[in-house]
């Protein structure tokens, strides 16, 4: 099995809340796989816990999950991108 393209890059998330007109936007340290966070937060929604991420910095953060409205996960590769045409 092949390495994903996105081992060692930086991974973004961006996370919406209900009722709340800003996103939360995290940088997680070098070298987190996107897949491990997307099964982190779907562990967190389908047992109702608090979801937990900690940044670069070793900032904790936590949001409770019933204030999901979304979660946009992406790596620095993908920032770069601007307009409609194909990558």
């Amino acid at each position: 099995m092949t390495a994903p393209a996105t081992r060692g890059a930086a991974v973004h998330v961006r996370i919406g809340v209900t009722y709340n007109p800003r996103e939360i936007e995290i940088e997680l340290p070098d070298g987190t796989e996107p897949e491990a966070v997307k099964a982190l937060v779907e562990q967190s929604v389908s047992t109702g816990a608090m979801l937990w991420l900690t940044d670069r910095k070793g900032h904790q953060v936590g949001i409770a999950v019933d204030k999901l409205a979304y979660i946009d996960l992406g790596t620095a590769s993908d920032s770069g991108r601007i307009g409609f045409g194909a990558p």
